[in-house]
């Protein structure tokens, strides 16, 4: 079995979704606007920047373990590819709260 790679990128950006512009992240590598918790489908592994797609990644379910939000799904509007990330302790947490409203209210 293939362990993936990570490569380290730790790099502020512009978000092309809200133009927030996002600092390097202090803890890990910031993978995700901290506004609007979108992100550019640009991995295929995380930090190597291979991927061709280059859709928006959104938000698109979360996964809570403890009582905890534990990880944000990703679902990128160009290919369908399904990726999942930590939340970054700096993401807007009414940002969070409202989409997991929203989705929540999708589901039922």
């Amino acid at each position: 079995m293939q362990q993936k790679k990570f490569t380290v990128i730790n790099e502020g950006f512009i978000c092309d979704i809200c133009q927030h512009q996002n600092p390097p992240a202090t803890k890990t590598c910031r993978n995700h606007c901290q506004q609007c918790l979108c992100s550019k489908h640009v991995d295929i592994n995380p930090g190597d920047r291979a991927e061709k797609c280059h859709g928006i990644l959104r938000p698109s379910n979360f996964i809570i373990k403890g009582g905890s939000l534990s990880k944000i799904v990703f679902t990128c509007d160009r290919c369908g590819t399904v990726r999942k990330n930590k939340p970054a302790d700096d993401d807007n947490k009414e940002t969070i709260f409202i989409l997991m409203q929203k989705l929540s209210g999708s589901l039922n």
